[in-house]
């Protein structure tokens, strides 16, 4: 057969995408675990992502640049005035001083004084992204041309400025909104409350889109649990409503299919009872011989093996769930067998078919009973499952063997023998049980020596 490249499975486009950036296999792999694996994660990420980036994008192009022009404009103004009040206040004469420092106080600095002495103070620690820092100081350096000393770190309000001059140490206290373009961090807060308001926006948009998937969903797990699927409406994107309605459909098909099949096994098993019966009834009027028990043995034979046949053909689709007692529902499958242990969690309940839920534990209980002395029966939960281990000390069935036993009519070869009976269909109709209401029949080695036998149910 011919594939064509349409026909080929292709890779999820986060995966190719992957491939496509080149990332070491250990970096892919990595990144492959920690992505989000539900719609409504990933539909997040291809809102959230995008616009990080472009919102990153901008404040580092846009608003880094014109942060730094605002504040470089302003360090030029103010070493500008600074550099023109030191001219004044070295060309006046000594009785003039006072006048200027009053003007300039007045007019272009909260607070400026000539302080006495030739000695600036220490100088403070830098700060690595000081952007006010590094542009006042260039700023200053090029316009005065005098040794100065700068403090922007004491005050959240204030910057102050010390210039060494030839009639004293000038100091000037400005603000730090004449120097610096401190008002951008409002465009930054527009930015972030307007994203934080499209991202809740878009979750309930994006939780009204994946709401129908999630019923769609779970009326698909509850119709192949057999439970019934309740009032499901198709609603949502018209894809979503696509998919609903071939659900639906198919749904139907399914059910007419299984009440097509549920009546022609209903019309078989009534004709082969009838030809079984007449023979019953011809063998009761010959007279007693070996031959005629062997034909009764026969007879015998073919009505179980009819009886395991129409078992295991037969559905339980007409069967609701119910919420049941363990211990009851297991002492009642188990009653035939009376040596049986029976251990139940206490007060363990579930939601389950009570008929086929005792016919799967009596399958179990059967085989286990028909290879083995000792039988015992346990059932737990466990992370929202119902476990049913039926375990026994008979010769077990090998590893390599485990799969193929629950295939209908399978025999292993030291249980060939007709002699002992059965058709091979006990496994099988208790693993076709359990997945019908969404669980699985599993074989390990029992505690006790033998074969355990473990009915994984949805509580």
């Amino acid at each position: 057969m011919t594939i064509s490249l349409d026909d080929r499975p292709r890779r999820p486009l986060w995966r190719r995408m992957l491939r496509w950036m080149g990332l070491p296999p250990p970096m892919e792999r990595w990144l492959r675990r920690r992505l989000p694996r539900r719609l409504f994660a990933r539909s997040i990420l291809i809102i959230v992502i995008p616009m990080i980036v472009l919102q990153s994008v901008v404040a580092f192009v846009f608003l880094n640049r014109h942060w730094e022009n605002m504040t470089t404009r302003l360090s030029v103004a103010t070493a500008t005035e600074i550099a023109a009040i030191v001219e004044l206040l070295e060309q006046s004469e000594p009785d003039a001083r006072p006048l200027v420092l009053k003007v300039a106080a007045n007019n272009l600095f909260s607070e400026i004084n000539l302080l006495p002495g030739d000695r600036l103070p220490a100088p403070h620690r830098k700060l690595f992204f000081s952007l006010l820092d590094r542009t006042l100081s260039r700023q200053i350096s090029n316009a005065v041309g005098r040794p100065f000393w700068i403090d922007t770190v004491e005050s959240t309000r204030f910057v102050e400025i010390r210039i060494k001059t030839h009639v004293g140490i000038l100091q000037i206290i400005t603000r730090r909104s004449h120097t610096y373009a401190s008002n951008a961090h409002i465009t930054l807060v527009w930015m972030v409350g307007t994203a934080l308001v499209l991202i809740a926006v878009a979750l309930l948009f994006l939780k009204g889109q994946v709401r129908p998937i999630q019923e769609l969903a779970a009326a698909a797990e509850r119709f192949g649990q057999g439970r019934p699927v309740g009032h499901f409406r198709p609603h949502g994107a018209i894809e979503v409503r696509q998919a609903a309605w071939a659900f639906l459909e198919m749904r139907r098909r399914i059910e007419r299919q299984i009440e097509q099949r549920t009546a022609m096994l209903a019309g078989v098993s009534h004709d082969l009872r009838t030809m079984l019966t007449r023979f019953r009834l011809e063998l009761a009027l010959l007279p007693e011989s070996d031959d005629t028990a062997a034909l009764r043995a026969d007879v015998d034979e073919m009505q179980a093996m009819l009886e395991d046949y129409l078992t295991f053909a037969r559905t339980d689709t007409d069967e609701h769930a119910d919420n049941v007692v363990l211990r009851d529902l297991i002492a009642d499958a188990v009653r035939k067998h009376p040596t049986v242990s029976v251990r139940v969690q206490p007060g363990l309940q579930a939601n389950l078919r009570p008929v086929a839920t005792r016919r799967l534990i009596t399958n179990l209980v059967a085989n286990a009973t028909e290879h083995a002395k000792t039988v015992s029966v346990e059932a737990t939960a466990n992370e929202g499952r119902l476990l049913i281990h039926v375990d026994d000390d008979g010769p077990g069935i090998p590893e390599k063997e485990r799969r193929a036993v629950f295939q209908p009519f399978y025999r292993l070869d030291s249980a060939r023998n007709r002699d002992r009976g059965g058709t091979g269909l006990g496994l099988t109709i208790a693993r076709d049980v359990a997945r019908r209401q969404g669980g699985d029949v599993v074989l390990t080695t029992s505690p006790l020596g033998g074969l355990r036998a473990t009915a994984r149910l949805p509580l």
